[in-house]
């Protein structure tokens, strides 16, 4: 059975990608497809290395029904171009210094999470570190349309048939 893998990136790994994780392993548990894609998130910098997900961000995951405390951050590798299908950032930002890292042959894999919900009217998930906790409800607002699109992509592209 083959494979499909997927990274979420945003700059520390502890807000934006590891809620995007969490979510779409939600998702595609839901859809019963879990033996068949492989989900990660990553950080571009090294600040939170180890440490667990921001507490906002656990405490917003858990009201909708998403654990994501077991989670540790984690910066990008070069052999993770090499291992995902997908290298998804949260903004513009993360995705210039993950093309910057790639090499030429990898960089169709990296794109920004939100071209796959293109109707939602915006390109880049916003941090919500510095806010409050009305901006951790709407990363996973954002995160949770585009992973349901994102899973459509996918299934088309990879499991048709």
């Amino acid at each position: 059975m083959s494979k499909v893998s997927v990274l979420f990136v945003c700059m520390g790994n502890i807000c934006r990608s590891p809620t995007a994780e969490g979510v779409f392993r939600h998702v595609v548990t839901r859809s019963g497809m879990a033996e068949r894609i492989v989900i990660d998130s990553a950080g571009t910098h090294a600040y939170h290395v180890g440490e667990p997900p921001d507490r906002r961000a656990q405490q917003a995951a858990l009201r909708r029904g998403i654990d994501i405390s077991a989670q540790r951050a984690r910066k990008v590798m070069l052999e993770d171009f090499d291992r995902f299908n997908y290298v998804l950032s949260m903004d513009e930002e993360n995705l210039q210094h993950l093309l910057t890292l790639s090499e030429p042959t990898h960089r169709d894999k990296v794109r920004l999470l939100m071209e796959f919900a293109p109707d939602f009217g915006e390109r880049e998930v916003p941090d919500p570190y510095y806010g409050g906790a009305a901006g951790f409800e709407r990363v996973l607002d954002m995160v949770e349309v585009a992973s349901e699109a994102l899973l459509a992509h996918i299934r088309e592209r990879h499991f048709r048939g």
